[in-house]
């Protein structure tokens, strides 16, 4: 298998267990409407445990992150040369990810007249309003989520199938202590792609894709990841 071909339904994987377990939760009509913050949670740690480990599997290195790929070609030994085709497939499999998720929940966004809440089950929106602290929680979050990877990664930093499960409990941590004030995007795929799939969907009652707070997911995760692998790769002999 190809590199894109694991990146691309890695990531779709990630997005289709990931929305769909934020649809199972805030769409009407469903059988986990209103579990709670702890089953969205626990269901985005399941899907980059599965995402992860069908990436690697199927040719890929497992990153299904935009800035994770930036990051490790910026200071790692990441081939510079499947930059372009990685982030092409990351962005390709999450909005494929997102459609998978409004065809299974579709009688349920129909359902539901609040298009916040439509919204939510495709991206990321900030608990308050800031973009400066929004900025600096998803630059928080992400530096947590690559250095973290990085430390149980092997050296290389190729994030292999047997470190599937320590990374997906490293986003179950990041969803549980700093989840809170932005909903933990800490992947520009992950926001942008579905955010673009919400744009072009036909749904009842739909609201805008707040475009004025994409960029922050962006770039944000970007920022962090570039700060955690240079710190990594500047501490340690790998």
């Amino acid at each position: 298998m190809s590199p894109f071909i694991g990146e691309f339904f890695g990531t779709a994987l990630l997005i289709l267990l990931g929305g769909g377990v934020v649809a199972n939760v805030v769409l009407n009509k469903t059988k986990g409407q209103s579990s709670g913050w702890i089953v969205i949670t626990f269901g985005w740690a399941m899907a980059v445990f599965l995402g992860v480990y069908a990436s690697t599997n199927l040719g890929g290195s497992g990153h299904l992150n935009p800035a994770v790929t930036i990051a490790l070609a910026t200071f790692g030994d990441f081939d510079k040369s499947l930059l372009l085709p990685y982030i092409g497939a990351q962005f390709a499999g999450a909005f494929t990810g997102a459609v998978l998720v409004w065809i299974a929940y579709k009688q349920h966004f129909d359902a539901t007249e609040d298009g916040g809440l439509q919204l939510a089950v495709f991206s990321t929106a900030p608990a308050i309003r800031n973009p400066v602290y929004n900025l600096a929680t998803e630059i928080i979050g992400t530096f947590v989520l690559l250095f973290g990877a990085l430390t149980i990664s092997k050296p290389g930093a190729t994030l292999g199938a047997l470190d599937a499960l320590p990374v997906a409990l490293l986003v179950l941590g990041i969803g549980l202590s700093l989840g809170g004030p932005t909903g933990y995007a800490i992947n520009p795929a992950r926001d942008l792609g579905p955010r673009i799939a919400h744009f072009v969907l036909p749904m009842p009652n739909k609201s805008s894709s707040d475009w004025s707070y994409a960029w922050v997911p962006v770039v944000g995760p970007i920022i962090g990841a570039l700060l955690a692998a240079w710190l990594f790769f500047s501490v340690t002999p790998f």
